[in-house]
């Protein structure tokens, strides 16, 4: 439980953040949440988080508990969170590590997903990116429609400050409906590249005997969740490209 879970000075004064990656990742799971602020966006309640060891090491998280989801028509209540971490493992799963490390954990305001925040180069989203960057985009358009990602906004694209791109805020997916909402529209009608063709070929294998992670996730959704989910994946497959926009 935080000590102060709404004092925003705490997070606007760090202390030393934690460099080492396993550490980082014991942190995010099991640390201690000092502070936690609210968000000023969004629709559901979202916290920028600091999670602290006992030396006073730190990292920040994204927060986003079940209590503060809003109620939607198209997707069952209280799942939202567990769609942000199903995400993270499906992109675990097809060796695309562009989603930050994500866990389900308890926080001051229950239980929710908690995912590292990425420091990243002002307004250095989709737009600004997507001529320089186009392979990483590429890979999330293709993840995107695998995960029938029903949000991607412009600003959930980013720049790290360590120069890789991210792609954060994935709790509109699987829906077993297709609902695909996206700016990313480069790249319809291009043939996949054999890097994404064969994580999605293997997939398909491994889901007839799942174990690991992709058993994890798997288990996070509903049945017919899952069987869109392979459906999808086949679709591309057997196109070997990625969908071509209708032409009104």
């Amino acid at each position: 439980m935080a000590t102060n879970p709404s004092n925003p000075d705490s997070i606007q004064s760090p202390g030393p953040l934690v460099t080492d990656e396993g550490k980082a990742s014991q942190l995010l799971r099991e640390g201690e949440v000092v502070s936690c602020i609210l968000a000023p966006v969004g629709s559901n309640y979202t916290f920028l988080a600091k999670i602290q060891d006992d030396s006073g090491q730190e990292i920040r998280a994204v927060y986003k508990p079940r209590d503060g989801e809003a109620p939607l028509w198209d997707f069952d209540s209280g799942t939202l969170y567990k769609r942000e971490y199903a995400a993270y493992l499906l992109s675990q799963v097809l060796g695309w590590y562009f989603i930050p490390e994500t866990v389900i954990r308890e926080g001051p305001y229950g239980i929710g997903s908690m995912q590292r925040y990425v420091d990243h180069e002002q307004n250095s989203f989709y737009r600004a990116i997507r001529e320089s960057h186009r392979e990483e985009l590429k890979t999330i358009a293709c993840f995107d429609v695998i995960a029938n990602n029903a949000d991607r906004k412009d600003v959930h694209c980013i720049r790290g400050l360590d120069g890789r791109i991210w792609g954060i805020d994935h709790g509109l997916t699987f829906n077993h409906v297709p609902t695909l909402r996206t700016v990313i529209w480069d790249f319809w009608g291009e043939p996949l590249p054999p890097r994404l063709q064969k994580p999605l070929e293997a997939l398909l294998k491994d889901v007839e005997a799942p174990s690991g992670q992709l058993k994890e996730l798997i288990d996070l959704l509903q049945p017919q969740e899952v069987e869109a989910l392979v459906q999808r994946v086949s679709w591309l497959v057997s196109m070997k490209s990625f969908p071509k926009m209708r032409r009104y």
